[in-house]
């Protein structure tokens, strides 16, 4: 897609002092002024244990509140990324972060600035987050995760990156991803093995592990992940965190390194579902250099925060999608604990529905995966727009000279080795025979038809079902069940994953609930009501408050 300057000034930036959502009163100019840069008005004590157990929302309260500034949120995160992003103790290492933001503390300072002067942009204004690192940024690297990228550098900002620095955002760090997005488990040439904070000798999901596991241990407040099929949701099961695969076409997709285009999303990962809901009102949207997010034009509320009632599940009629209900042994403790979840639902006044079994619905679906047909055509797509810089030797590699292309990554042999054959095996699929990839085109349709019925039929507000049916993996090993990810992938259907509880093993399990296009209201209600109801969330012990 063309490429652009982006205005700096969006909708995020137009939340204006006085009339910040969620996250109590904007601060005065004259109890701003009495901030110092430095604020020293919290125990430093206070803050490290904020930034483990708080949301994004709590801390911009007590930012707006005058008890914290963002400079000193900066700092905190960065501590702790000092203390467990490599080996410690007896502790590997989280490894989530592939590179600092070091302008991150003169941003912080910047905007704690603007609040003294009572200008307040919004409730994200302040907070750190995280961004994984096949976003575009026009100050640092954009890698993909690999080698073969470390030099790439974007003329501008993806557009969901440049809404959230105008809606106040800080970039602590990008993430690890499992390389070009192409796995579940987070491993890159570039970044390593990124592990799971709840026990580090598992892996964090993928691919957008990197950001999933550094919320989780704390090195930001919240964060951006896209989504091909699994890539937030899985993160956000393995490490207690909410994940939003949004509707196709209500978030930009541009400046995001793509895998497929017609099945990619991006959207954001949390601690809670009003955190979700403060990030989509910074980024939904309609964005000209994304054509599907015409689609999002008149169906985005003025604000999602508005859809946050802890009463949203009374009456609502949630339907067990009972085919990616595992009975196997290893997907036991998942399944129970989905059950219970369903349970605790119907506590809140749902009525809970077993759907039967839909053969004729997952055919479809399971014949309709097309980023093996899309990658590289996307991906040349991507690495040809304007402005973009990198090494000329590796444009050499293979022709056209004077562009990067798959090729010329896959001749550089600079990326992890499974990553590598997967990409090999995907080149010249986007320029071959186009018959099967427009079969399985057809067959997604089929599949879009076929649960809209589902869902009409039972008159659902929304599915229910594992986000990933086996927990964690120890790393090494393969994942096991995530192809239920395909349900939303392959339909373009919005799904939110909330944590569900603990394993035996003490890992995490994520809940999710699948709703029709543009439920996103529906959803971070039901989400919403579901979560203040039992406030499964807890930090990982490996990675603990610093003193």
């Amino acid at each position: 897609m063309a490429r652009r300057r982006r205005n700096p000034y969006t909708r995020a930036a137009a939340f204006v002092a006085g009339i910040v959502v969620l996250t109590g009163p904007v601060l005065t100019t004259g109890a701003a002024a009495a901030l110092g840069d430095t604020g020293h008005l919290a125990a430093p004590a206070d803050i490290a244990k904020w930034v483990v157990d708080m949301d994004a929302a709590k801390l911009g309260e007590l930012l707006a509140n005058g008890q914290v500034t963002s400079v000193q949120l900066v700092k905190a995160y960065q501590a702790r990324i000092d203390a467990y992003e490599q080996a410690y103790a007896d502790q590997p290492g989280v490894n989530a972060v592939i590179r600092r933001d070091h302008t991150a503390v003169a941003d912080a300072a910047r905007l704690d600035a603007e609040r003294r002067k009572g200008r307040v942009r919004g409730p994200l204004h302040g907070i750190p987050i995280l961004i994984k690192d096949n976003y575009d940024t026009h100050d640092l690297p954009t890698t993909n995760g690999s080698l073969a990228l470390r030099h790439w550098r974007t003329a501008d900002d993806a557009e969901q990156v440049a809404r959230l620095r105008a809606a106040g955002a800080v970039i602590v760090a990008k993430t690890n991803l499992h390389e070009f997005a192409s796995g579940v488990e987070t491993i890159s040439s570039l970044g390593g093995q990124t592990r799971n904070p709840y026990d580090q000798t598992r892996n964090p999901g993928g691919s957008s592990g990197g950001t999933g596991a550094g919320i989780a241990a704390g090195f930001g407040a919240a964060g951006l992940g896209s989504d091909t099929c699994g890539s937030i949701r899985s993160p956000a099961a393995h490490n207690s965190l909410v994940g939003l695969r949004p509707s196709q076409g209500l978030s930009s997709r541009d400046g995001i390194a793509p895998l497929s285009y017609t099945q990619d999303t991006g959207g954001p990962l949390a601690k809670s579902v009003t955190d979700i809901a403060l990030i989509l009102d910074a980024t939904a949207g309609y964005d000209p250099d994304d054509p599907s997010t015409k689609a999002s034009i008149g169906r985005i509320p003025r604000t999602y925060t508005t859809a946050l009632d802890d009463t949203a599940l009374v009456n609502a009629r949630i339907g067990v999608f009972t085919d990616y209900l595992s009975t196997s042994g290893p997907a036991q403790a998942t399944t129970a604990l989905v059950r219970a979840a369903t349970q605790d639902m119907a506590s809140q006044g749902a009525t809970i529905v077993d759907v039967p079994a839909q053969p004729a619905l997952m055919s479809a679906v399971d014949a309709s995966w097309v980023f093996v047909d899309e990658m590289e055509r996307d991906l040349n797509r991507y690495l040809a727009a304007p402005g973009s810089r990198f090494p000329r030797s590796l444009a050499r590699l293979e022709p056209p000279s004077d562009i990067v292309t798959l090729a010329d990554i896959v001749t550089s042999g600079q990326v992890t080795p499974t990553v590598l054959q997967r990409l090999k095996e995907r080149l010249g699929t986007s320029t071959g025979p186009q018959d099967a990839y427009h079969q399985r085109l057809a067959r997604r349709l089929e599949a879009q038809q076929l649960l809209h019925k589902l869902m009409k039929d039972h008159d659902l507000d929304a599915l229910v079902y594992p986000a990933v049916s086996q927990q964690a993996a120890p790393i090494g090993q393969p994942q096991v069940g995530l192809r239920i990810c395909a349900l939303a992938a392959n339909t373009g259907f919005p799904a939110m994953t909330i944590p569900a509880g603990f394993t035996p093993d003490g890992m995490p399990v994520g809940v999710e609930l699948l709703g029709r296009p543009f439920s996103e209201p529906t959803l971070l209600g039901l989400g919403f009501d579901y979560q203040q109801a039992t406030n499964h969330r807890r930090p990982p012990a490996s990675t603990p408050p610093l003193n």
